[in-house]
């Protein structure tokens, strides 16, 4: 071997021998972490945030009750109406007919109940005559038959009067049958009265559908249809034809959509805060007065998380709010004071020994991970409320790939941005 192979050979041995040295002067490898702080919060809030609709607190979908044509509409779109105030009129010819018809045929059975009524008077009068028929051609049958016996007259005077006694009965029962004929007739014609009666109150109410009125004071919010639409009545699935909105803007409401995650924590008489586009910069408060019993319908057929309508009153809302108008809602489910927090995603899971699964959050204490179980509370936004840690110290809070991963007593080291 040449002096310059040795030469290489002994630098290479003290390259490899020096690098050994560095390596075990600096120590096992360290995991660079994201370091955060326990912080204490003086008022910290756990919110409920949702997207919905301004509605008003009262409003009416206003339809029709019969099909025909809009003969006149005397209301434009933003109009203030008040209760009972004519909406629109639908064609009445039709009604007008049907009513007319109800009350004729009123007439007429009121007309065959009262000549019901004289057939009776009538028979009755017929009746008294004939019973007195009867009772002479009784008195006249029994003289003749006491004269009979004792030989005065021929048998041919007696059979003559028993005859006519005979018929004399006959029409008392004839009579007595047509007194009971007029009377199952008149009341069959008071029964059919009460029928028509009824049939005419029908086509009343008809006729008077025929003029839209507004069950509310309000604003006619939106209005779909104009003069000369033809107009439909619902029949089963199929919904009718909606004329205009009323709404009372008295009081305005917030319509949010919560999401089956968030909806649990959402009670009746939350306080709430909602912001509008359509007005940056200000805040409505309100407090939330209904919460929705299922689930609204999911549009589609692909899976969807479900959500829940919840209301919130506004207390003071602005004349200017308009329903339909877009907006946000931020819903305090709950509030706490002088608290300790850390950022939410420095809690982990982890198994201890004597206690099983606990959470806590890993501290960063002499360059190493110790793992501390702490007592959470309340979330609200990216921190939670947490128990069982020193204000002010330090805890990892990412990245997630190397809490996951991480054990009590990894070597860490924080990160150039969080020094």
């Amino acid at each position: 071997m040449t002096r310059h192979r040795w030469l290489v050979v002994v630098l290479a041995v003290v390259a490899l021998g020096g690098a050994t040295l560095f390596v075990a002067r600096r120590g096992p490898a360290r995991v660079t972490v994201d370091v955060g702080a326990v912080t204490r919060q003086a008022r910290f809030r756990s919110t409920v945030t949702a997207s919905g609709e301004i509605v008003a607190t009262r409003y009416a979908d206003i339809g029709s009750s019969v099909m025909g044509k809009i003969v006149s509409l005397p209301v434009a779109e933003g109009d203030r109406v008040k209760a009972g105030q004519l909406l629109a009129r639908i064609d009445p010819v039709q009604a007008q007919s049907g009513a007319a018809g109800a009350a004729a045929q009123v007439r007429a059975l009121e007309a065959e109940e009262r000549g019901a009524a004289e057939q009776i008077r009538g028979a009755v009068s017929d009746l008294a005559v004939a019973e007195a028929r009867a009772r002479d051609a009784e008195q006249q049958l029994s003289r003749k038959r006491d004269l009979f016996q004792q030989a005065l007259i021929p048998a041919s005077d007696f059979e003559s009067a028993r005859a006519t006694a005979e018929a004399a009965h006959a029409q008392v029962t004839s009579v007595r049958a047509t007194i009971d004929r007029a009377r199952q007739t008149a009341d069959a014609a008071a029964r059919r009265i009460v029928q028509a009666r009824a049939q005419q109150t029908s086509a009343n109410d008809m006729l008077a559908k025929t003029s839209i009125a507004s069950p509310i004071d309000g604003i006619v919010s939106r209005l779909r249809v104009r003069e000369g639409e033809m107009v439909v009545i619902g029949i089963q699935n199929q919904p009718g034809t909606t004329l205009m909105t009323i709404s009372d803007l008295g009081a305005i409401n917030a319509e949010v959509k919560v999401a089956e995650a968030d909806v649990l924590r959402v009670v009746v008489g939350q306080a709430a805060v909602v912001t509008l586009e359509a007005l940056p910069g200000k805040q409505f408060p309100g407090r939330v007065v209904e919460i929705g019993a299922s689930a609204l319908p999911v549009s589609g057929t692909g899976a969807a998380a479900r959500e829940f309508k919840v209301v919130v009153r506004l207390d003071q809302p602005d004349p200017g709010l308009r329903p339909g108008l877009t907006c946000d809602a931020e819903i305090v489910t709950s509030e706490r004071t002088n608290v300790l927090t850390v950022p939410l995603q420095s809690v982990v899971l982890r198994t201890l020994p004597s206690a099983g699964e606990r959470p806590g959050v890993f501290l960063l204490t002499d360059g190493q991970a110790r793992f501390t179980p702490v007592s959470s509370g309340v979330i609200g936004g990216l921190d939670i409320e947490v128990s069982g840690v020193a204000e002010w110290a330090r805890v990892i809070v990412g990245p997630y790939q190397a809490l996951r991963d991480m054990k009590d007593g990894t070597l860490v080291r924080a990160s150039t941005a969080a020094r």
